[in-house]
C-alpha cells in the first residue's frame, strides 16, 4: 500500500513518524520546497509542486497511491483544492489533517479578518507599531501602509513588495511566553496580526498580547474543500488509514 502525505507541517511529520516502518506500507511525504532547510520526515520525500491538480492526479496514478493525506498548512488553500480535484479524478481516497483553530478567551481583544487585505484595512484604526506574524508571503497587502511600522517575523527573509517601514526578525517556532512578552515590550508593539494557524508552537504570542492588552487581528483560515473528511490530529489520520488500508498496527483498540 502506498500513502502520499502532502506535508510540511508538524502534524504531517508526526503522521509520518507514526506510519514509518509499518510492514507492507510505502510512505511518501511531499514538501512544497518554499523553505530552504525543511525538517524532513522519515520515509521517502519529494520536494516541489506537481503541476496543478492534473499533475497531481497523474502522479497518484503513476505511483499507484492508495490514499492521499492533505496535511498541509491550514492556509495552503490552493494545494488543498488541487488535492481534492486530483483525488476525485484518480479515484483515490482523501483525508484532510487540520490542527484545530484558535479560540478567543476572556481578556482577548480579537478583530476578525477574512483576508490579509481586510486585515491591512483594520490596522490604521488600531495602532501604529505592528507585529506581523503572517509569514514572508502576502506582505504586499500591507505595502501601502506607509505611516505604520512593522516587525515582520518569518523563517526566511521576505521579498518585496512589503511595507517601507519594516524590521525583519528571522526565527522559527516554537516560541515561549516569556520570549513573546519581551518582544512585544522591547518593540513597543500595539497591534498583533496573525493567521489562524492553530497549534501550540506560535500560540504564546496570543497570551502575551492578552496580558498586555494588545489587540490581535486574526485572519480566518480557508475552508477545507467540500466533501473532504477532516481529522484534527495525526492519530486520527492513522486510524482513518487503518480502516481504509487494513493496517493492523493502527486498528483502534476494542
Amino acid at each position: 500500500m502506498h500513502v502520499l502525505i502532502l506535508g510540511g507541517t508538524t502534524e504531517a511529520r508526526r503522521l509520518a513518524e507514526l506510519l514509518h516502518g509499518t510492514p507492507g506500507l510505502r510512505l511518501t511525504s511531499s514538501l512544497a520546497g518554499r523553505v530552504a532547510s525543511p525538517r524532513l520526515p522519515p520515509g521517502e520525500v519529494r520536494v516541489g509542486g506537481f503541476g496543478g491538480s492534473e499533475g497531481l492526479a497523474q502522479w497518484l496514478r503513476e505511483h499507484a497511491v492508495d490514499a492521499l493525506i492533505d496535511a498541509t498548512h491550514p492556509f495552503a488553500g490552493t494545494i488543498s483544492c488541487h488535492a481534492a480535484r486530483a483525488a476525485a479524478t484518480a479515484h483515490v481516497p482523501l483525508l484532510a489533517l487540520r490542527r484545530p483553530g484558535w479560540v478567543p478567551v476572556e481578556g482577548d481583544h480579537w478583530h476578525d479578518a477574512g483576508s490579509l487585505e481586510e486585515a491591512a484595512g483594520l490596522l490604521p484604526g488600531l495602532g501604529r507599531r505592528i507585529f506581523l506574524t503572517t509569514g514572508r508571503t502576502g506582505l504586499a497587502a500591507f505595502a501601502d501602509l506607509t505611516e505604520l511600522w512593522f516587525l515582520v517575523r518569518s523563517v526566511e527573509a521576505p521579498e518585496p513588495p512589503h511595507p517601507p517601514r519594516m524590521e525583519v526578525l528571522l526565527d522559527r517556532g516554537p516560541f515561549t511566553l516569556d520570549g513573546e512578552r519581551e518582544l512585544l515590550g522591547r518593540h513597543r508593539i500595539d497591534v498583533v496580526v496573525t493567521k489562524d494557524s492553530g497549534g501550540a508552537a506560535t500560540a504564546p504570542k496570543l497570551a502575551a498580547a492578552r496580558e498586555a492588552g494588545v489587540p490581535v487581528v486574526v485572519v480566518r483560515r480557508p475552508a477545507v474543500p467540500e466533501g473532504v473528511p477532516v481529522v484534527s490530529d495525526p492519530e486520527g489520520a492513522a486510524r482513518w488509514l487503518a480502516e481504509r488500508l487494513d493496517l493492523p498496527a493502527f486498528r483502534p483498540a476494542d
